[in-house]
């Protein structure tokens, strides 16, 4: 029953999808919906499920093989191995135990989630979401012995990550596409400052009702013993290290040096004798099942575009011009949220923010859109730092589909109400 419950979605979906896609496009929706299925009721291993579009991309001529395995080499997975390398070095000389020492000397247990949560964002809105997932995931192990309050602090980290997007104009890959569209079509710029006061009311509201909801159930908070310990010389070579590749991510925004390059090249510098920490025997602590998973979410956005997919859903905007504005907004802000969970908040709004200009509705629809392909809280495929926090193996995906579905809800609403009456 376990392996036929997918399946039986799958049919359903290609049935439904059937009315009103083509062919290829209801497989894809239906391979899509079998994925998810396979997930969440955890039929089948992660990663097994994660190498289905190789196999079923080309039977069902959605795309050719050559071009669904090229999205499991993409540039972001050696950006997720190099932050690997550099978090399973922080835990190997035991960095993040002095940094969760540092956060439980300053917030009280009961404040953890939110501490980790707006760390989470704090860092996110100015370098990539994915290392800081990777450089707090060991701290939030640390933290506790408590599994229950892991999971929430693993969730906080990675929801932390995803809002933090929303705070910056180079916070996420959509705020400057945004800005570029803007800028083509001589439509009034938003300045750094000018965004930052649009979104940090929304982000703080939504990283305090997430720390919230995270902390129901969390009775008593059960921490590590609190050991201050200064660093030793180790500690502080990789603190410097640290603090250098954060610096050239900063400073990356003028540089142009891809991320991956900068992630990985730090990575690898910890295999070199007398400057590094590891040993290849090492990297058998990655969870190479999660590269599957970003494959798996590479090839679903590839094929989304290829089939025309994202066009079509994207299109499917231009008729709802009529509605009602906080309808309107509160209808793509629904269908935006949604729609990125399963495809790449990049090309979804390279893709929609044409179509929405098309509407004839002002910059507030496209500042909304552009907000809303940030929120993807319920699937690892969604997001890096949702694989991340899947990777911890205390968090499970049907866990994460539920927080993340009221997250979503709760997101949708929040961020209408804001571009209704506050922007």
């Amino acid at each position: 029953m376990k392996y036929l419950i997918p399946i039986i979605f799958a049919i359903i979906g290609f049935a439904l999808s059937n009315i009103f896609f083509n062919s290829t496009q209801a497989f894809l929706i239906s391979i899509i919906v079998l994925m998810v299925a396979f997930w969440t009721n955890e039929a089948l291993p992660l990663g097994v499920v994660s190498l289905l579009p190789i196999i079923l991309f080309p039977l069902l001529g959605i795309l050719d093989i050559k071009s669904v395995s090229a999205n499991y080499s993409n540039p972001i997975i050696f950006l997720f191995l190099g932050g690997f390398f550099l978090a399973i070095a922080v835990e190997k000389i035991n960095l993040h135990k002095v940094i969760a020492n540092k956060i439980l000397s300053i917030f009280p247990p009961k404040k953890l989630i939110f501490a980790l949560a707006l760390t989470s964002a704090t860092l996110s809105a100015f370098l990539s979401n994915t290392t800081t997932a990777l450089l707090l995931l060991p701290i939030a192990l640390y933290l506790s012995d408590d599994t229950n309050l892991k999971l929430r602090l693993v969730l906080a980290i990675a929801y932390g990550a995803s809002i933090g997007g929303i705070i910056t104009p180079i916070g996420t890959p959509p705020n400057l596409i945004l800005l570029g569209f803007l800028e083509e079509n001589n439509l009034a710029m938003l300045t750094f400052i000018e965004w930052m006061t649009k979104t940090i009311p929304l982000a703080i509201i939504m990283l305090i009702i997430v720390s919230f909801i995270l902390s129901i159930g969390i009775n008593q908070v059960k921490t590590e013993k609190i050991v201050s310990l200064p660093l030793d010389n180790q500690q502080k070579k990789l603190s410097f290290i640290l603090l250098a590749m954060m610096g050239l991510l900063l400073a990356n925004s003028f540089i142009k040096i891809p991320d991956a390059i900068i992630l990985l090249g730090f990575g690898l510098l910890m295999f070199i004798p007398k400057i590094g920490f590891l040993e290849w025997e090492d990297s058998k602590k990655i969870p190479y099942e999660i590269i599957f998973l970003f494959g798996a979410g590479f090839s679903i956005a590839k094929a989304f575009s290829s089939t025309h997919l994202a066009n079509e859903i994207s299109s499917m905007l231009l008729g709802l011009s009529n509605l009602a504005p906080f309808i309107l907004l509160l209808v793509v802000a629904f269908i935006i949220t949604f729609t990125t969970e399963i495809t790449s908040n990049t090309a979804l709004i390279s893709i929609a923010l044409p179509i929405i200009y098309a509407m004839n509705i002002n910059e507030t629809l496209l500042m909304l859109s552009t907000i809303c392909a940030s929120y993807a809280f319920m699937l690892p495929i969604a997001t890096p730092p949702n694989a991340i926090a899947f990777s911890s193996g205390v968090v499970k995906i049907k866990t994460m589909a539920k927080y993340g579905f009221m997250f979503n809800l709760i997101a949708i609403v929040l961020t209408t109400i804001f571009a209704y009456f506050v922007w």
